[in-house]
């Protein structure tokens, strides 16, 4: 099977690693106790286990099956579990992103050389996943006295799963292979090659070349490229939701967007519905708040603010900006309102959203710069608080813990890149956390939502719909509404 990447990943490391597009390798190679099967979405074993849990929600032990290999030959043990955990913890480690889920947890302690034992300080209504979710690494591979972080497995990813790594050509593809010792069911796919593409349209073009097995698409592809009947005889177009959202995220470290009411003016410039109309061809829903659209959480009576300029002008009156020196732009103590806007580079949409967002803003006199950055750089940019504002998308767990993004102990090194800092939030979201009732925690939700739309650190944009196109040599395609949508391990090439 040959595939698109549409960036470069940073790293393989299944640890230290931030971006989609490493999951999108490595959820072949490596593995972890648990996982949510695709169909169920029931927790189950990944990797043959079993387990116990304490009434308290607070102990979990696991037993898992002997005989699984690295794919170095090297036995898998309780040995790499815990050292798999010891370095999540490992202040040095970069992991904020994923260190939060697990900072509750107390211990994970070897009990055999197949079994451990997980204990938490608090309940987690995320525990037993969380507990069978650790991302797993091999300890003889990384406990090596090199810096963890650079360690070069993170080129070179050592799994337990149903496809090995076998190469990556910076700047071209990424090589993997079926395990052909995997304990399990074995995939069709003898290799898969992730082909580096970072260009839509020529993705695109290689595709219909049939160089390529399958491709996201973008809207107007998905609208006016591939609607062809000679594009529908060879290929077969899907579309489906998954958990996202996009977002204008508001840098609340910095004047003007830690004024609530530049935020909120901002958002009232953003006129969504023909943007959603026109530049993603009404392949989407807006959304108001953090959780996902469809998801028991999202709060469906918070309606989005409206577009309106004049509304604006007012907050930012209110908030001190007015055109003293009648020179067409808004200042304020001397300063002109002038801002940028970071986005990826190669996004034909962001390019055309904020180009439409640029003259809107004009017209009541503010001044907004758009930067595009390549894939890794944009990141950095982001993870180091170096923005006054970016374009960007979250894809959401299927159960939603909102801590990661809205926590005010992740404003520094973890996911929070806007500096959202509030006393309830942090309050509800830590109730959030413990609660186990389902519907109490819905209630608790509901209540954070209205805290995060009164707010306004993000201007809540879209949650879109996945787009994808495939050949239709492949058979067995099925959509899921967890990431990343389907499963090519249940894929196979007609005969």
């Amino acid at each position: 099977m040959i595939r698109r990447l549409g960036s470069e990943p940073d790293t393989l490391n299944s640890i230290t690693a931030t971006d989609y597009y490493e999951e999108t390798v490595n959820r072949y190679v490596t593995e972890t106790m648990l996982w949510r099967n695709y169909e169920t979405l029931e927790i189950e074993p990944q990797i043959p286990c079993t387990w116990t849990e304490s009434d308290d929600h607070l102990v979990y032990t696991f037993e898992f099956q002997p005989g699984i290999l690295w794919h170095d030959g090297v036995e898998l043990t309780a040995d790499d579990v815990v050292y798999s955990f010891d370095k999540i913890m490992d202040p040095k480690v970069d992991c904020a992103h994923l260190r939060n889920y697990f900072k509750d947890i107390e211990t994970v302690q070897k009990t055999g050389k197949y079994s451990f034992r997980v204990v938490w300080k608090k309940p987690y209504f995320r525990s037993l996943e969380m507990s069978g979710g650790i991302p797993l690494v091999p300890k003889h591979v990384f406990d090596d006295g090199a810096d963890f972080n650079k360690n070069p497995a993170g080129r070179h990813p050592i799994g337990t799963g149903p496809y090995k790594f076998v190469s990556w050509t910076t700047g071209r593809k990424i090589v993997i292979e079926r395990n052909e010792r995997y304990y399990g069911k074995k995939p069709f796919w003898k290799r898969v090659v992730f082909k580096i593409i970072k260009d839509d349209p020529i993705a695109l073009q290689i595709f219909k070349k049939e160089q390529l097995d399958m491709i996201g698409l973008r809207p107007f592809q998905w609208e006016r490229q591939t609607a062809s009947r000679a594009f529908q005889r060879k290929f077969n177009k899907v579309d489906f939701y998954l958990p996202a959202y996009s977002y204008l995220g508001w840098n609340m470290r910095r004047e003007p967007f830690s004024d609530r009411r530049v935020r909120l003016a901002m958002t009232h410039m953003v006129d969504r519905k023909p943007i959603l109309d026109k530049i993603f061809y009404g392949l989407g829903t807006i959304v108001t708040g953090p959780f996902y659209v469809k998801g028991p959480e999202y709060d469906r009576n918070i309606k989005p603010y409206p577009y309106d300029p004049r509304r604006a002008e007012e907050l930012l009156s209110e908030a001190g900006w007015r055109d003293t020196d009648e020179d067409g732009w808004l200042d304020k103590e001397g300063e002109k309102f002038s801002f940028e806007l970071l986005m990826p580079s190669g996004v034909a949409e962001y390019e055309q959203m904020a180009t439409v967002l640029k003259e809107d803003l004009k017209t009541i006199g503010v001044d907004m710069g758009i930067r595009r950055l390549e894939w890794a750089t944009f990141l950095r940019f982001v993870h180091e608080h170096k923005f006054d504002s970016y374009a960007a998308a979250w894809i959401l767990a299927y159960v939603s813990d909102p801590y990661q993004l809205w926590h005010s102990s992740q404003a520094e090194k973890g996911s929070n890149y806007v500096g959202f800092v509030n006393g309830e939030a942090d309050i509800l979201i830590d109730k959030i956390r413990r609660e186990f009732d389902g519907e109490k925690r819905r209630k608790m939700c509901y209540r954070f939502h209205e805290i995060i739309h009164d707010a306004q650190p993000y201007t809540f944009m879209f949650t879109s719909k996945s787009l994808m196109a495939y050949t239709k040599e492949i058979e067995g395609f099925r959509t899921y509404v967890i990431r990343p949508g389907y499963d090519i391990r249940q894929w196979r090439r007609a005969p």
